[in-house]
């Protein structure tokens, strides 16, 4: 039997660490004070007995630990952000607040745009806003807002925002990222009435965003670092998709209609129920879904989120599931896999051994009984067992049970029984011991099966598994926990006469548990020891001091809901009663506070000193000073996109704002957004930023637009700074680990940690003894969750002159457990925990929000390809490139400046980047990958996607059937060796187009030569071991100048010649006939002529012959008259004739 930390005797303890024993001296006549920066300093007994001393003690210790006020900054004012949601229409409106309801953007904001013709923005496009704005305000010490924030603007205070967006869980739908913008707030003035000339009421605004797939926004308020000292402050801000809008245009909270439970199903033969309730027994809420448990029937209700699932998927009423079964329990699952979200129902009567396994997708629930072919109970070979809780460990597709067996002849034991999703297997991990182990004074006792035991049953009752740490407890009327789910630590702090009701994690190195009488006890993983937070000497007199200041989250009668994490911190949810009125308050759990308590109560003794009882403090942590130094640029390890943004500047004397310049602010932000969303072309821009395209036509006006605004000139009295949206690459670290480190391929992350040993000045004389002594007086130890994944290097440096240790710790990745991944996805959870030895509830540090536990460190760790990086195709460099090799670049006719052509004939060369869009790098993409065509068509309307069939014939070497559309030099293939692997050095792409291939004889539809459209895909998985990344880019590749088949080439020739010829031989017989066609239209036109002028000659001869006699004479005159009109007649057209012929 392997021992923990031995409780000795005669005031000595012994510890083990890292292979160290040391031995301290126990606590005789001191007692562990923080508040004393002195190693030792003394306080005289208020009176010499005894029985007085304690009550002196206890009052002295009261005041001395007020954990809200620190006796060096008491003169600095308290104060506090406040921080409210408006609608557009409330803006300015006094007291007045909204609920987040509206998730749609607004599109009455671009009328506010037209106007601004002289400014930075485009008049083309369509500004939208978001629904929402963020008041704020500050109080302090309990005075007046409006005069503190009057003040606060007056010397220059403007407060920053900051919004983080919570990373979707569906990446098939949303890109993963790690996103944030930051704000500066504009100040507007109320527009209630007010005396004064400039300002009675004002408040600051900034725009609220929201990201599609995100609905919990993290919002934290800064100051500029003008004005009055105000705090930081932290606001979970999230779309409530349970609000629906009544008749009276009002929002009211609501889970659907009531539940109708079907009675029916209360203990029928297979499905045993003792008595029928209305209470909810369980009830689990994921993204968008909330599922509750009453009695044995399951329903859920789902919320209404556009952002996530792009519609209206929200429920009208609750939603029964599994009808048919009898469920007896549900399990939550903490993280989401896949795209999807899930949850567990345990079944028991007539499906007693088997797990209804609930997938969660877009708000749809579906569920899957597990194990597939059989039963649990047949799966391990016994006749009856019953599934107690189970554990989904996603990255495995592992589920853990806990399976209680029915034994005829002896008493029920438990196993641990996993069952592989893939496999479908079922293996027995770990036999579960029927009684509790005797510790016999230890803290901790490993499982080994030589050890003896009490007669106190184990009673099971769930498990809890950490994926970061690997840590598997199994817990109950007892604490087990492993790391490997076969070798088991039995924590001895907990009393085996209670029995834990939940237990909750921060998954950041800390644990809190419930037990069924409503105590709490705290765990910090990495070590064995267990503390009692409530009930406590601690907490009343934390709660006692509470009272005495009067606050409005504690009252003598008080029961708690539950306990909660939320940012690494312990929340409690409590429900209050004051003055026969009830309320649930949300509120911190002192942790800290308590535990320094719980360290002073525990550990003093009075000291004789002559005829006087001194109480000694001593200080038991180990340094006095320690600090996180040489810290990296945080972005390239948190993966942490920001944006950073100010509002349009107002050029009226006073500064403030309006609705205008408000909507302004709106739009630009959602257009900043909006921009960051669509930057995912596959061809890369001459500059690596979301925000190029944006201002790149408007900066060369950027002086005349300043100009404007200097003379006051510029429209609405709005000027817009185009550098004040842009998008930070350069954030510089504050002094503390990140909240997460992502790692590729082996990379590495470094840090130091700088520590002032407790203790006296060191003289010259002594240096040299002294540089060993130091080095023994603190030790600090890396634990690694995965230490086949990773590796960590330590180096110790001794800064004797300044008592002083210096580590410098380097956390690498050992290439060796993790395949290829897209960007972000199925990414390996693992952690980094750096210990001070001897630190645990003993080291603590006073801040302006409470004491602060010093001396672990507790990081997680993504191993994988981190999100933000992408594989984008370099036109830039491709198109310089291909024009120096080929010595000349024809374009296609219809220039396209987005996707430029390339000519068939030439040899093709494509280049790619690697870009980072957290940090802004953008380099050559150096190692191999695998280029396939598959896709295309003539046409971007006619494009079609290939089969994989015919990718393989279009693009392997392989190929025999005449199908190969491009072929390269190179020799280097994939293992198969199906596919040609291509590297930046390359000899280039040949274009062939074979017969069978769909590029061969491609039709022409104009008198320039064929197109041809190619959807190409890169990817370098499986051939580049250089990163963890799968990188696959897909685009289009426009080829122009394409060649025809022989028979159409024939066909075409012939069929041209033909038109050619014919069309020779038509003007050679225009020519020729032209004349002769001339000559016989005059002649026709003279002989019509000739007949209509004879015509109307006769039309005037006189039809009587009564004038016939007397006009004789008359007309022998006209005839011959009329002779010579004809002679004239004739002669004309000769003449006519003639001139046509000269001209």
């Amino acid at each position: 039997m392997e021992r923990g930390r031995e409780k000795g005797e005669g005031g000595q303890k012994v510890s083990r660490f890292g292979g160290k024993v040391r031995t301290e001296q126990a606590l005789t006549d001191k007692v562990r004070a923080t508040f004393c920066a002195a190693p030792r300093c003394t306080l005289m007994a208020l009176c010499g007995r005894n029985s007085r001393v304690l009550p002196a003690l206890w009052a002295l210790l009261a005041v001395l630990l007020v954990p809200w006020r620190l006796w060096a900054i008491e003169d600095i004012e308290e104060c506090t952000w406040q921080v409210v949601l408006n609608k557009f229409e409330t803006v300015g409106k006094n007291g007045m607040s909204d609920r987040f309801f509206s998730q749609e953007p607004l599109e009455t904001v671009d009328n506010v745009f037209r106007p601004l013709v002289d400014a930075p923005t485009d008049q083309d496009e369509k500004y939208l806003s978001f629904p929402y704005y963020l008041k704020i305000n500050y109080s302090c010490n309990g005075e007046s807002s409006e005069a503190q924030v009057r003040k606060g603007h007056l010397t220059g205070l403007k407060p920053v925002v900051l919004v983080t967006f919570q990373s979707p869980v569906n990446f098939h739908r949303w890109k993963i990222e790690q996103l944030q913008i930051q704000m500066e707030a504009a100040p507007f003035r109320s527009k209630e009435e007010c005396i004064a000339e400039e300002v009675c009421v004002m408040s600051w605004y900034t725009p609220m965003p929201i990201k599609n797939g995100s609905v919990v926004m993290r919002v934290d308020v800064s100051s500029n670092g003008l004005g009055p000292f105000i705090h930081d402050k932290r606001f979970q801000v999230n779309i409530n998709g349970f609000l629906q809008r009544q008749q009276d245009d009002t929002l009211q909270f609501t889970v659907g209609n009531e539940l109708n439970i079907d009675s029916c199903w209360v203990g029928s033969f297979y499905c045993p129920q003792a008595s029928f309730t209305a209470t909810i027994y369980d009830a689990i809420a994921t993204e968008s879904t909330l599922f509750i448990r009453q009695n044995q029937l399951v329903y859920y209700f789902t919320g209404t989120y556009i952002t996530l699932h792009e519609s209206n998927h929200g429920s009208g009423s609750w939603v029964r599931v599994l009808a048919n079964e009898c469920i007896k329990r549900l399990c939550p699952v903490h993280f989401h896999s896949n795209g999807s979200e899930y949850i567990m129902a345990l079944t028991t009567g007539k499906r007693e051994g088997y797990v209804h396994f609930g997938t969660i997708t877009d708000g749809h629930v579906s569920f899957q009984l597990l194990p597939k072919q059989r039963s649990v109970c047949e799966g391990i070979e016994v006749v009856n067992c019953s599934i107690t809780w189970a554990v989904f460990i996603a990255d495995d597709y592992n589920l853990l049970m806990l399976v209680e067996i029915e034994a005829p002849t002896t008493r029920n034991y438990f196993q641990v029984v996993s069952y592989d999703l893939v496999r479908d297997n079922l293996v027995i991990l770990y036999t579960i011991p029927e009684f509790i182990p005797d510790a016999r004074g230890l803290e901790f006792l490993m499982i080994l099966g030589t050890e003896s035991y009490t007669n106190f049953p184990m009673v099971p009752k769930g498990m809890f598994y950490n994926p970061y740490k690997n840590l598997l407890l199994i817990w109950g009327n007892f604490l087990l926990q492993s790391y490997n789910y076969e070798n088991f630590i039995y924590l001895a702090d907990f009393p085996k006469e209670e029995s834990i009701k939940y237990l909750v994690n921060s998954f950041h190195g800390d644990m809190a548990i419930v037990t069924e009488t409503e105590e709490i006890w705290y765990l910090l993983e990495g070590s064995y020891r267990m503390y009692k937070l409530f009930p406590s000497k601690g907490w009343g007199m934390y709660i006692n001091l509470q009272m005495m200041h009067q606050s409005s989250l504690y009252t003598s009668n008080e029961t708690m809901v539950t306990l909660f994490y939320e940012d690494s911190k312990l929340y409690q949810l409590v429900y209050l009663m004051n003055n026969q009125k009830g309320r649930l308050v949300k509120r911190l759990m002192p942790v800290e506070e308590l535990l320094m308590y719980h360290q002073l109560s525990d550990h003093y003794l009075l000291h004789q000193r002559g005829n006087q009882l001194t109480l000694p403090f001593t200080n038991f942590c180990p340094f006095t000073v320690i600090r996180l130094r040489d810290l990296p640029n945080p972005q390239v390890y948190t993966r942490q996109e920001r944006y950073q943004a100010h509002p349009p500047r107002m050029l009226e004397p006073s500064g403030f704002h309006d609705e205008n310049s408000l909507a302004v602010y709106q739009g630009l932000i959602y257009h900043l957004l909006c921009l960051h969303s669509k930057y995912l072309k596959p061809y890369a821009d001459p500059v690596h930023d979301s925000t190029w395209r944006w201002w790149k036509n408007k900066k060369l006006n950027r002086d005349y637009y300043f100009y404007l605004a200097s003379n006051l000139q510029s429209a609405s009295n709005v000027y817009i700074d185009m550098t004040s949206y842009e998008k930070i690459y350069d954030l510089k670290a504050k002094h503390e680990l990140p909240e997460r480190i992502f790692l590729d391929k082996g990379t590495s992350y470094s840090f130091s940690v700088f520590l002032t040993v407790r203790g006296h000045s060191i003289n010259l004389q002594e240096r040299v003894l002294a540089a060993v002594d130091l080095g023994s007086k603190v030790d600090l130890g890396v634990v690694l969750a995965d230490p086949g994944c990773l590796e960590a290097v330590v180096k110790e440096e001794v800064l004797t002159n300044r008592n002083s240790v210096l580590f410098w710790v380097t956390l690498s990745d050992k290439r060796s457990c993790f395949d290829q991944g897209i960007s972000g996805h199925h990414l390996l959870k693992t952690s980094m925990l750096v210990k001070v030895v001897g630190t645990v509830g003993r080291c603590f540090q006073n801040t302006h929000q409470g004491p602060r536990m010093q001396g672990n460190f507790m990081v997680p760790v993504l191993i994988g390809c981190p999100p933000g990086k992408r594989l984008a195709f370099d036109i830039t460099y491709t198109l310089e490139y291909n024009r120096l090799q080929n010595k000349h670049y024809f374009d296609c006719v219809n220039v396209d400046p987005e996707m430029p052509c390339f000519l068939f004939r030439d040899i093709f060369y494509p280049f790619f980047l690697i870009q980072d869009l957290v940090t802004g790098d953008s380099g050559s993409f150096q190692g191999s990958y695998v280029l396939k065509v598959i896709g295309g068509g003539p046409t971007m309307d006619t494009i079609r996607e290939y089969s994989e069939e015919e990718i393989y014939r279009f693009n392997s070497p392989l190929d025999k059937t005449q199908s190969l559309i491009w072929t390269t030099k190179n020799t280097t293939t994939t293992k198969d060796p199906a596919f040609n692997i291509m590297t930046h050095q390359s000899l280039g792409i040949e274009w062939l187009c074979l017969r069978n291939s769909p590029c061969h004889d491609t039709i022409p539809h104009t008198i320039f030569a064929p197109e041809f459209f190619f959807k190409v895909l890169v990817s370098n998985r499986g051939v580049d071991k250089s990163t963890y990344c799968d990188y696959q880019l897909t685009f289009l590749l426009h080829i122009h100048g394409l060649p025809l088949s022989a028979k159409r080439a024939l066909l075409i020739l012939m069929v041209s010649s033909s038109v050619f010829i014919g069309l020779v031989i038509l003007y050679i017989v225009f020519c020729l006939l032209l004349p002769v066609v001339v000559k016989a239209c005059n002649t026709l036109r003279w002989k019509i002529n000739n007949i209509i002028t004879s015509e109307s000659y006769y039309t005037y001869t006189s039809p009587s012959r009564i004038f016939s006699g007397t006009s004789e004479t008359k007309s022998k005159v006209s005839s011959s008259v009329s002779s010579k009109v004809v002679e004239e007649k004739e002669e004309a057209p000769v003449e006519t004739s003639k001139k046509h012929s000269i001209t």
